[in-house]
């Protein structure tokens, strides 16, 4: 009898782990053989369009990314451009399959809209720009100004938190759309603008002027960029976590798109259960064994996708920072893939 307790228990918690590897966003996504992103209506150097409707960026390249996991083939995917308002809504509805849209994680977001997140692929800091010619060298001169500021997001809510913290006061211009906004500030509607420091360079550097811009030393908060899906599918989340860990961990181990191919032949076990040379990551994954050989080969490493799309050799000219590894001052630290 206790023997067949035991049993009904064991077939219990195997029924239970089947239900949870059940993926109804991974099916989905297999059967209609592409992966629907959610993104950013256009910013340099994350996600942008060019002159053909090519989308690039460093979070396309995790679209890239999880397309190549899926399907071996890292073209396999479509944009959705998304407002700020329009984010949420659009991955709760089922509209899109993962948000890759220089999203805070935050509990709220993580506990009340359905929604949780996976990574985050860019440590940022929220951050306040103005005009050189003013001569505003710190954020507390800016007591009674101007701000534009994009709605339903956290930049909004940092900051009325810290100028009430710094017993200032400012009349804030709200506008949904990124490029409204730019404009906005441009013209001198606003005496100032402010979001993510990565998203402040990225607007300066499309513009006429750059060196015209600054952006202001201060911090306004943290801001742990990084994708989003719907509570609910395990399988799914873990095609989207794994993915960018794959990416990081290659960095670490020195795996790049010119060497992958060599590096099917290291002796290092690490880099042998990345690449599939060592099989069984790809089947807890249920995907092919090659499937970080595929994101490496197409994509690279996080690295290489950092330097291509916001690092120092591109118009954002941004330093690696907190987004290093952290065998070099950073915090990138991947999940180990074993």
């Amino acid at each position: 009898m206790k023997f067949l307790k035991l049993a009904l228990v064991g077939a219990a918690l195997v029924a239970a782990n089947t239900a949870v590897q059940a993926g109804p966003t991974f099916d989905a996504v297999k059967k209609k053989g592409f992966v629907q992103c959610g993104t950013n209506t256009g910013l340099a150097g994350f996600s942008a369009p060019d002159s053909k409707g090519v989308w690039s960026g460093l979070d396309i390249d995790l679209c890239r990314a999880f397309a190549a996991t899926m399907f071996g083939d890292s073209t396999k995917f479509k944009v959705t451009p998304l407002t700020a308002q329009q984010r949420f809504t659009a991955l709760q509805s089922g509209e899109i399959d993962v948000l890759v849209r220089n999203t805070t994680q935050t509990m709220t977001r993580d506990t009340s809209l359905g929604l949780i997140g996976v990574a985050v692929n860019f440590y940022d800091s929220q951050g306040i720009m103005v005009r050189k010619d003013s001569g505003i060298k710190s954020a507390k001169e800016l007591n009674g100004a101007t701000i534009c500021v994009q709605p339903g997001t956290t930049t909004e809510l940092n900051l009325a938190d810290w100028f009430r913290a710094n017993k200032l006061t400012f009349k804030p211009v709200v506008i949904e759309k990124l490029d409204e906004v730019v404009r906005a500030f441009v013209s001198g509607r606003c005496d100032a603008y402010t979001t993510d420091k990565s998203g402040l360079a990225s607007s300066r550097s499309s513009l006429d002027k750059p060196d015209n811009y600054v952006i202001l030393p201060e911090d306004f908060s943290k801001e742990p960029l990084g994708p989003l899906v719907r509570q609910g599918d395990e399988q799914w989340l873990n095609v989207v976590r794994w993915s960018f860990n794959a990416m990081v961990e290659a960095e670490e181990y020195g795996i790049t798109q010119k060497n992958v191919d060599e590096m099917l032949k290291s002796t290092n076990p690490n880099i042998q259960r990345i690449l599939g040379v060592t099989p069984g990551m790809g089947k807890n994954l249920g995907v092919d064994e090659k499937w970080a050989f595929n994101i490496i080969k197409a994509v690279g490493n996080y690295g290489e996708s950092f330097e291509r799309n916001i690092g120092k050799n591109t118009p954002l000219k941004l330093e690696r920072g907190l987004n290093q590894q952290w065998t070099k001052g950073g915090i990138l630290y991947a999940w180990p893939i074993r």
